[in-house]
């Protein structure tokens, strides 16, 4: 079917795609149950670092969308992330099988089909699981991130903040949990106590939260986690020998039951990222895309400061030419401030048995420009692998929202054997350089020397409710307020030797 053959309404969707520059190609456009090949739905390169959102209720296909991207950047040189929460997505890696149902989804969309596996590499958080272990330590992942993870409120948030502070200005290296430990029970000993005195301290009761936390972190195996060595972050930035980006999958099925573990770190990835890379603006394709799978679970019950945190990074990662998209089911599980910046959209179908549903499509609905679908309609009834998709131009501007029917991922649309994902990690070049874990001399030998007390979990007491100061709430508005840090900020220029820098989350700048 000719350009002139299609309906007007497609007609006027394709001219909207019609982009000069390089492209990831999602599809073709849909309309009352066709698809038009000639009409095909697209993202350029150049708009990735905006940001983006894939979305839908569970089974309608995210997962393969992640993968049709992720091929089509490595193919065009650029490196990815993918967090693989079922371990579904290992199948990259492999060529995929020609079968009658990729041979028909290719005719329908006008895609030349051919089985094509793509460089990876398979991380596991702490080594928990198959895959080369990333790890960090506790003073990089900094307060407000390990207070997400131990689900502190406020109050606990500030004082976590301020013992980083004292472990750094005192030289006390928290590399492990067993380090921050040490340090916590330190502080509330007489000794400690008198370190603190005048300027602020720690009561037995946060102190005694905070390990407990711990504690129950470390015995749900999260403790391999922090240590050394740290994982550098510029590793997934690489490209391999054939010019094609590598595609970095995290391997996260031994950690499904810890989902507060895995998003925060996702996070604490970007956080490092952005605090490594330069300034570059926008370049014609970015560095690194990375998908930010289960986002909701990163918003769920996040304090004031960490939401303000995230939108931040977003916002500035943006020129360091990274781009990330969030995966999720609905836009309402996004802040309003976050999905505010991600302008390129792949809205699979979603469900509306229930009132909540029914609410959640109404909002959807409104997240987009004004079209020529019923969107309520067209939302409701998408097939598996069908969405609603609305990019930026190469312009910068909103393309017409087209429902789509997405092309089918080249490679294998599943698991891999655990024998074939054990060999690729044997044989990555990373392993020898990750895989053995290091207990360097750090907060918990030197106290230990010092004869500190061993650390120990303080009974219960009621915790005093976190007061509004005028400098914001939250952990930074609490370290803003108190008196110790701002001792610290006055006689920063001539603590920089001995003092840790710190981003927006709280985490360290590395040390190269």
């Amino acid at each position: 079917m000719t350009t002139q053959e299609m309906p007007s309404a497609v007609q006027e969707i394709a001219a909207g795609y019609a982009f000069t520059g390089p492209a990831l190609e999602l599809g073709a456009v849909l309309l009352d149950g066709a698809a038009y090949p000639g009409a095909q739905v697209r993202i350029p390169l150049g708009v990735l670092n905006r940001h983006g959102l894939v979305a839908g209720a569970t089974g309608t296909g995210k997962t393969k969308t992640l993968q049709l991207m992720a091929e089509q950047l490595s193919a065009q040189g650029v490196p990815v992330f993918l967090a693989d929460i079922k371990g579904d997505v290992s199948g990259i890696s492999t060529p995929g099988a020609v079968n009658d149902k990729v041979t028909t989804r290719a005719g329908e969309v006008g895609q030349q089909w051919q089985g094509q596996g793509f460089p990876t590499e398979f991380y596991a958080l702490g080594g928990l699981g198959t895959g080369i272990p990333l790890r960090a330590t506790v003073t990089s992942f900094g307060p407000l991130l390990l207070a997400k993870v131990l689900e502190l409120n406020e109050t606990q948030e500030s004082s976590l903040g301020l013992i980083f502070h004292f472990a750094d200005k005192n030289g006390l290296e928290l590399y492990d949990l067993k380090d921050l430990s040490a340090v916590i029970s330190f502080l509330t000993s007489p000794e400690g106590k008198e370190q603190l005195k005048g300027i602020g301290g720690l009561s037995s009761a946060t102190a005694g939260v905070i390990l407990r936390s711990l504690t129950v972190l470390e015995n749900e195996g999260a403790g391999a986690f922090f240590g050394e060595p740290e994982f550098d972050t510029a590793e997934l930035l690489r490209t391999a020998p054939d010019g094609r980006g590598v595609v970095s999958v995290l391997e996260l099925p031994a950690v499904q039951d810890r989902p507060r573990l895995f998003s925060t770190f996702l996070m604490w990835l970007l956080a490092d990222l952005y605090q490594e890379l330069p300034e570059v603006g926008d370049l014609d394709r970015p560095k690194l895309v990375f998908f930010f799978d289960e986002a909701h679970l990163l918003f769920k019950g996040a304090s004031k400061g960490f939401l303000e945190a995230i939108t931040q990074t977003v916002r500035l990662i943006r020129s360091k030419a990274v781009g990330i998209f969030f995966v999720t089911q609905t836009p309402k599980d996004v802040p309003a401030d976050v999905l505010a910046q991600l302008g390129n959209r792949v809205q699979h179908a979603l469900r509306a048995f229930t009132p909540d549903d029914a609410k959640a499509l109404k909002a959807t609905v409104s997240t987009f420009p004004k079209s020529t679908y019923d969107l309520t309609e067209v939302l409701t009834q998408l097939g598996t692998g069908e969405a609603v998709v609305t990019v930026l131009s190469e312009k910068g501007a909103p393309t017409p929202v087209a429902a789509t029917r997405l092309r089918a991922p080249q490679s294998l649309m599943g698991p891999v054997e655990e024998a074939a994902l054990r060999a690729a990690v044997e044989g990555s070049a990373l392993t020898a350089r990750y895989r053995d874990a290091v207990d360097r001399e750090s907060a918990y030998e030197k106290l230990a020397a010092r004869g500190a007390p061993e650390p120990s979990v303080a009974e219960p007491e009621p915790e005093p409710e976190a007061k509004p100061t005028e400098e914001g709430g939250g952990l930074l508005g609490s370290l803003l307020s108190n008196p110790m840090l701002k001792s610290f900020a006055r006689s920063a220029g001539t603590q920089l030797g001995r003092e840790i820098s710190r981003n927006l989350f709280g985490t360290s700048r590395r040390r190269r």
